[in-house]
């Protein structure tokens, strides 16, 4: 009994911390502008269910594409088994659905099993590409402490948990399961009182484990896990590369050209151009940041990045996160945001690394979660230039032929055809 209500406590609090995160990341993500658009339902489902549950976009590498699924699949479906342990802990019972599923049940457990060996495989071969083999994307600088920490801590929590599992299932001498049979000779020469204070301490332990790594997820890049799905589910369905104009500069040109169409009376306050803050981001944006994994393919394919220049796509949505979190922790210390005299533009991200972007999109189509840190770049340059007039000289004289001459270049329209007559 006492066990049930310990389990009961644990089970609360951990719900409990988990939910009032969730609401916190809601929160944040709905600072930013509404754009999170709900039309052709049909083409947004099909996007949740290929990039976001299938991973199509990871099966670029097919073998990577596989040990990914492996570890996702060992998540998602070993996770089914611990609504067991916890009605189990809940109710004091041990293995509540063995004799109703019967055959099924071993089935099942057997096929988690195999699905835990493989996950344990998996992430070890993680470990070593990440800490041993070092490729690029996972050795550059800007995951230096905790982003490189949070990846290992992750993968090694993995292995542990289904370690834990495979560990339990060989103390239960009741049945006989595919993979932990093979360890349950080396319990034999124990007691069964050993054996019992054994499986039920990787019992606690996988729990406590697995509740740990619960409160863990908001916290982690690993929260791609749960986010991956509204984010793929609300992706642009625009064309590839296709910016987003800006209606109130549209408006500007209209009147402009059209003045009867101006509005009278007195205006209202001015809006901003561009982003400066999280602010002025759309709530996809900062559900962008949320969901971003980290695994630096869109760093990999940056033209500008391979150049050596400052810009990494990674770090953009990284620096993003971390400035709403900020964000985020004002509001909880002061109800209400507090300016902080700081911004994303400057304080987070140079001008360096927004100009070195040629807005190619390699990022956006690299991403295997539907993440465009294009559209927060573009957004933050407009910002520089139409808000600030802060651009380099040779955008200026661009900016000034397309003004006068109606094209990049400086010829007048009229000679535009002159070169028909050579």
């Amino acid at each position: 009994m006492i066990g049930q209500i310990l389990f009961f406590f644990l089970t609360a609090v951990s719900v409990y911390l988990f939910t009032k995160k969730a609401a916190e990341i809601k929160r944040n993500i709905f600072l930013g502008k509404d754009d999170l658009n709900n039309d052709q339902p049909s083409l947004r489902w099909n996007n949740l269910l290929l990039l976001a549950l299938g991973q199509k976009k990871m099966f670029k590498n097919p073998l990577v594409a596989i040990m990914h699924l492996v570890v996702y699949a060992g998540f998602i479906i070993i996770n089914i088994e611990v609504v067991e342990i916890v009605l189990d802990g809940l109710l004091g019972s041990h293995r509540l659905f063995a004799a109703p599923l019967g055959g099924l049940y071993t089935f099942l457990i057997n096929a988690f099993e195999i699905l835990a060996a493989l996950v344990i495989v998996v992430c070890a071969i993680f470990l070593i590409r990440r800490n041993i083999i070092r490729l690029k994307r996972f050795a550059s600088s800007d995951l230096n402490g905790w982003p490189r920490s949070d990846a290992n801590y992750i993968l090694f929590t993995e292995i542990v948990l289904m370690s834990l599992f495979l560990i339990m299932d060989s103390c239960d001498f009741n049945h006989s399961f595919v993979v932990s049979s093979f360890l349950q000779p080396l319990l034999h020469h124990h007691s069964e009182a050993h054996v019992l204070f054994l499986e039920k301490a990787c019992w606690w332990l996988h729990i406590i484990g697995i509740f740990a790594f619960l409160n863990y997820l908001p916290y982690s890049k690993h929260l791609h896990i749960m986010l991956a799905f509204p984010n793929a589910y609300y992706a642009r369905l625009s064309a590839p590369g296709k910016m987003q104009n800006m209606p109130e500069i549209q408006q500007e040109v209209l009147y402009a050209m059209q003045p009867e169409l101006a509005p009278t009376g007195e205006a209202g306050d001015p809006k901003r151009f561009g982003a400066k803050d999280v602010f002025d981001l759309g709530r996809k944006n900062l559900m962008d940041a949320y969901s971003c994994t980290e695994c630096g393919r869109c760093t990999s394919a940056c033209p500008a990045n391979i150049t050596g220049k400052l810009l990494s796509p990674r770090t953009i949505m990284m620096k993003t996160r971390d400035r709403l979190e900020e964000v985020g922790n004002n509001i909880n210390a002061n109800k209400t945001f507090v300016d902080d005299n700081k911004a994303l533009l400057r304080d987070y991200i140079a001008e360096e690394e927004l100009r070195a972007c040629t807005t190619c999109n390699a990022c956006v189509e690299a991403c295997p979660v539907s993440i465009s840190p294009l559209d927060i770049i573009v957004q933050m340059r407009r910002y520089l230039i139409m808000e600030e007039s802060n651009a380099p000289q040779e955008w200026n004289g661009v900016f000034g032929n397309i003004e006068n001459n109606f094209a990049p270049w400086k010829f007048s329209p009229d000679d535009r055809d002159r070169w028909i007559n050579n």
